[in-house]
């Protein structure tokens, strides 16, 4: 039998009020999630994770929502008076989706992905913030853990990462060889070398895969970060992650290049 609805407090957060709008509308429309998810391109597991408040959905889902369930322009109307002006961290809801991958892409073209950051390292990006940082070491306990099963991480970055200095030259030296430590059969690691061609200046982004095959995306933005599942978002910004790929050096060679900027650079 599928389980009961969780119970939604809508007063708890404008995340949650329309989330259970969301609900309330979808039910009077007699639509499962999977089935409203169909009509406008999102997976069900997205709709349900906007119904229960957890994630801050795009304007388009409820763009498309409003048609299939004949809301009159309701649901963007709330968007925009509940959930862009919504006040949340940046990554709010990131770690959530994080812990349920099975598979993480990632595409950083500033600085090391937060998942291999030291702690030295995210310091000194962090300002010294003891709890943001503490808060970072511990969304990495998702690649060591032994159930369920860890996520396997792709992640690509630019050459350039490896030489933007982030705190003293013995910050960076920690850093680069953490990398190459972490780098195993669970943990892919590839350097796209400077002057490769490849369409990654619009920012960083990650795509996670869950078991059952649904996916989700994290951008950053100049503002902060957004949380999408739409299927064509999706699409392009797999098609993103592999043009940039195909550019990267192999893992092996990758590696070698690591080394040599440590011993070159930050020795």
């Amino acid at each position: 039998m599928p389980r009961p609805p969780k119970e939604l407090n809508p007063g708890s957060s404008p995340l949650a009020l329309f989330g259970s709008t969301l609900r309330h509308y979808r039910e009077q429309a007699k639509l499962s999630q999977d089935q409203l998810g169909a009509r406008i391109n999102y997976a069900g597991s997205t709709i349900g994770d906007v119904e229960r408040g957890e994630t801050r959905c795009e304007r388009v889902l409820a763009e498309r929502a409003d048609e299939p369930l004949q809301t009159k322009g309701m649901l963007p109307h709330l968007w925009d008076h509940l959930v862009k002006p919504a006040f949340y961290p940046a990554w709010f809801d990131w770690p959530r989706h994080e812990a349920k991958a099975a598979v993480l892409k990632s595409f950083q073209p500033i600085v090391i992905d937060g998942l291999l950051q030291t702690r030295a390292y995210a310091n000194e990006l962090l300002f010294g913030d003891e709890a943001a940082v503490e808060a970072r070491m511990q969304r990495q306990t998702v690649l060591a853990r032994q159930e369920p099963e860890p996520p396997t991480l792709f992640y690509v970055l630019p050459e350039l990462v490896l030489h933007n200095q982030i705190g003293s030259r013995e910050v960076m030296r920690e850093q680069l060889e953490h990398l190459i430590a972490s780098a195993s059969q669970q943990i892919h690691i590839q350097v796209v070398p400077q002057g490769a061609m490849h369409p990654g200046n619009t920012g960083a982004f990650v795509i996670a895969t869950r078991n059952d095959g649904a996916e989700i995306a994290h951008i950053d933005t100049a503002v902060h970060g957004l949380t999408m599942g739409g299927t064509e978002e999706l699409r392009k910004l797999t098609q993103s992650f592999d043009a940039i790929r195909s550019q990267a050096l192999p893992v092996g060679m990758s590696l070698d290049l690591i080394r040599r900027t440590v011993k070159e650079k930050w020795t």
